[in-house]
This record gives C-alpha cells, structure tokens and sequence, in this order.
C-alpha cells in the first residue's frame, strides 16, 4: 500500500494516543501506589486468604495491595485431608489458580501442627493409639502429597508450626506428636517437604518469638537442626502482637539471632490488635474501648510505622511480611482470645479503606 501523508498523519496520532495511555496507566500506578509498590526494593508483601476473600471488592483490594498470599486455613490438615483415604483440594486449588493468574507468590501453611489435625492420624486400625512408625508414615503420605500437588507452585512451606513450649521451663509443647515421636518428627517434617520439592523454601514458624525465653529455645531447636543438615531454610515470626509489645530492642535482637543461623526470615502471619496479648482472656474488661479510638488510632499507627522501620533495616534479612487477614471487616481476632471482641489489628477498616497505621507503614 501506498504510504501518503494523510496515512502518517494516521499512524502519528495513533502512536502518540497509545504513549499517552501508557504514561497515563504508569503515571496512575505511580500516584495510587500499594503496600507491594511501596516496599518493591525491600521484601514481598502478602496476606492471608480464603475462598472469599479472592472474590468482589476484598479481591480487588488484595490485588492492589499484595503481591503474595498465604492460604489462612484452606491447607491445614484437618480441612484438606479430613480422612486417610481423602483429600479435599477444591478451596486450595482455588486460591493457588487465583495467586497463578495474578502472578502472585504462595506460601503454604501449614504441613505440621499440634491443632487442626483430623483424629484419624493419630489412630490405629483398631482404635487405639497408633505407634511411631506409621504415624512417621502417616505425616509422609500427608507431605508428599500436599507439597508434591503443588510443586513448583507454592515458593514457600510453613513445615512445622509452633512446636515450642510456651512455659518458660518447657521446651517442646506437649502434642500427641511429641509423645508419639519424641522430637524426630520435626527433622522428618522437613526432610518430607525437601524429597517433595526440592526447590520450596521450607519454614519453622512460631508466635511469641521475640520473647527472649521462648526466642532462647526455638534458637536452641533451629541450631540443632541447622548443624544437623536437616533442610530448613527460614525462619517465620508469626507478628502476632499488640501495641504493647514487642518492645523495639526484643524485635532487633530477635531479628539479629535468627539471621545468625543463616536462615531467611518472614514475618508470616501479622496483625497489631489494641489490646495486650492476655491469652486466658474469655471477656471484655470493664473500661475497654468498644471502638478504635483517635488515641488507640494513633498508638497503633506510630507503632507500625516504628516495626516497619526495622523490618527495613533488616531488608537483607527478610525476604516477605505476609498480614494475617486482609481487613478489620473480619479477623481471626474476632473469635479469640475474647470472642465478639473488636480488635482493629490491620491497615485497612472494616470499609476497606486504608487507616492512619496504613500512612504509618508506607511513609518513609
């Protein structure tokens, strides 16, 4: 075809007009950033998920917002494999189809806990106790077919869950685990994701970690399995805190002692309630606010900003902050440790809307 000047005229402003969109669409992203804009340069920034918060106006917010998920329950043991011969995958097929179209980053959660267990694994044919080695083959089959479905996948495992004790002279938590199997099940864990997926990162992950009693023991655990060239890669720090605590110096040399073993860090499950950390609790104090006040709303947002500063000084440390749940419309800590209790421990309000603390995080 015969290229005349009304055809370049043409093609000018046709090129000028998708420049132009483009600039538009960069300069938007730009001036509306989200958290994973924001902290790009320092470490991923995800969240927990169910089935419903993908959908509607949480899934918009989440894409926006994150750039990692963790499914909250959907892949415990007890919901994704209630029976020995049963496996029910459609809630976890689901959110790792979601995270894969978004091009979003997973991390599973959780292979091995004392809670959420079916009883079944922990029974033999007869209905008794079941003994060592096939309770041994029992967490295999589980691993191996939960880690080796999603191979490939899911970046990251929370392996082994909160398996120190919380009582300052208790090392390992009593669990039908550990009676059952002494402490090898916590190797083994490991070494069961590691054969699944090579390539997973794999996790211990715990509350309460940056208290120097407890923080002492699960040292002392991922020391020993360190020196004995079990897989495990990383460290979670669940950042299930409280205005109150942890104290700026608890956070840092918490921080500074883990690092030391070599291990990647995450903050894996956070959320900052405005009540202490009472974990006995079954009721509301008389006095306590029933909303969040410009006071609370402020300690809160100083307090976040405050944590963040260090997980930024620790960018080489940690490599994801994953938020437990997505807003304050509905968190695990509705339901404990005081049930109906309102704890506004997140950055966006129960109108999804950014708070004060959300200011906190991504001012700097």
């Amino acid at each position: 075809m015969r290229t005349t000047k009304f055809h370049i005229a043409i093609f000018t402003v046709a090129l000028f007009a998708t420049f132009s969109s483009c600039g538009s669409y960069t300069r938007a992203k730009k001036n509306n950033p989200g958290l994973k804009d924001y902290y790009q340069s320092y470490f991923n920034i995800g969240v927990a998920v169910s089935g419903q918060t993908i959908k509607g106006e949480q899934g918009a917010l989440l894409l926006k917002e994150f750039n990692s998920i963790t499914p909250e329950n959907a892949m415990k043991m007890q919901p994704i494999h209630p029976r020995e011969d049963v496996y029910n995958w459609t809630e976890a097929d689901a959110l790792v189809n979601f995270a894969l179209n978004n091009r979003l980053k997973i991390r599973g959660h959780t292979l091995c806990w004392h809670e959420q267990v079916p009883a079944w694994i922990f029974k033999n044919s007869s209905g008794g106790r079941v003994d060592k080695a096939l309770l041994l083959k029992r967490l295999k089959d589980h691993i191996t077919a939960v880690v080796g479905r999603y191979k490939g996948k899911i970046y990251a495992w929370d392996v082994v869950n909160e398996v120190i004790g919380d009582e300052d002279d208790q090392y390992l938590r009593p669990s039908l685990w550990k009676e059952i199997c002494g402490e090898e099940f916590i190797a083994k864990a490991f070494e069961y994701a590691h054969q699944a997926d090579p390539d997973a990162l794999l996790f211990y992950n715990d509350y309460n970690s940056e208290r120097p009693a407890k923080r002492a023991k699960i040292y002392k655990m991922l020391k020993k399995l360190v020196d004995a060239k079990v897989p495990v890669h990383g460290v979670g720090l669940q950042g299930h805190w409280s205005v109150f605590e942890p104290s700026d110096t608890e956070l840092r040399e918490s921080l500074k002692l883990y690092a030391s073993l070599g291990l990647q860090i995450q903050i894996t499950e956070m959320d900052l309630s405005i009540y202490k950390w009472e974990k006995n609790l079954r009721a509301k104090k008389p006095g306590e606010p029933d909303s969040l006040t410009a006071v609370l709303e402020k300690k809160q947002s100083d307090r976040y900003a405050r944590l963040f500063s260090i997980f930024r000084e620790f960018k080489k440390n940690i490599s994801s902050v994953t938020f437990w749940n997505l807003s304050d419309r509905s968190t695990w800590l509705d339901q404990y440790p005081v049930p109906g209790r309102k704890n506004y421990p997140l950055l966006f309000d129960q109108n999804l809307q950014r708070k004060k603390a959300y200011r906190g995080v991504v001012n700097f």
